[in-house]
Formats: structure tokens, C-alpha cells, sequence
């Protein structure tokens, strides 16, 4: 099983409420994460424990240059950012290095698993 892992807690009311569908990732994930693959959605610290929010199913991974983002793919990844320089700030924050316009991304759509419990 893989996980989506997100390091801020900040993200987890948006995951929670569904305004966070997608994750914008630094590079070609396509051979790591796959459309109909389930996923753990996480929140937590690099080597340090992590919280499960839910189960999701990867929609569509789109890789691209990172000029090719459209609105959409940017409000679904974080709905407070709206420019396409939002998002490099915010990669280059992450990352902890520059990041351009040519630099590839993952845009990795993804849908919470609602889990019944057994009718038994």
C-alpha cells in the first residue's frame, strides 16, 4: 500500500472536506502512483509518525511541465491558490530549492474510499 503523505497539518480540513483532491508533486510519479490504485492519505513529518485521514483511489496522474498547470489543477491542489506563481513559491518552499517553470510535475487526482461497515 502507498501513501499520499502531506507534512503540514494544514491540509487536513481541506482533505477532510474535499476541497483538496489533488497534489501537485515535484517530477514524473506516473511509474509510482497509478490511475485505480488505492492509497493511504497521510499526514505527517518525514521519519516520523503519520496520521491516516482516509483511503483514496488515484483518478489520473498528469505529468507536465510545470508552465501547463491549469487553474483548476492549481485550486484543486490547494484551494486558497489561484496563479500558477503560487505554486512555485510554494514547491520552491517545499523542496527547499528554485523551481521554474520548466521543472516537470505530477498532478495526482485522487477520491476518498467511503468504507461501509459489512451488512452481515
Amino acid at each position: 500500500m502507498y501513501a499520499l503523505n502531506f507534512y503540514s497539518p494544514l491540509f487536513v480540513d481541506q482533505l477532510r472536506n474535499g476541497r483538496k483532491t489533488a497534489t501537485i508533486r515535484l517530477g514524473d510519479k506516473s511509474s509510482k502512483y497509478k490511475k485505480g490504485q488505492l492509497v493511504w492519505v497521510t499526514v505527517g513529518h518525514r521519519h516520523g509518525p503519520r496520521q491516516r485521514i482516509f483511503t483514496a483511489i488515484i483518478d489520473d496522474v498528469d505529468v507536465k511541465p510545470l508552465r501547463e498547470l491549469t487553474q483548476r489543477d492549481i485550486e484543486r491542489d490547494n484551494p486558497e491558490f489561484r496563479l500558477v506563481d503560487d505554486t512555485v513559491h510554494f514547491l520552491s518552499h517545499l523542496y527547499s530549492r528554485d523551481i521554474t517553470l520548466d521543472d516537470t510535475v505530477s498532478v495526482i487526482h485522487f477520491s476518498e474510499v467511503i468504507e461501509f461497515p459489512s451488512l452481515k
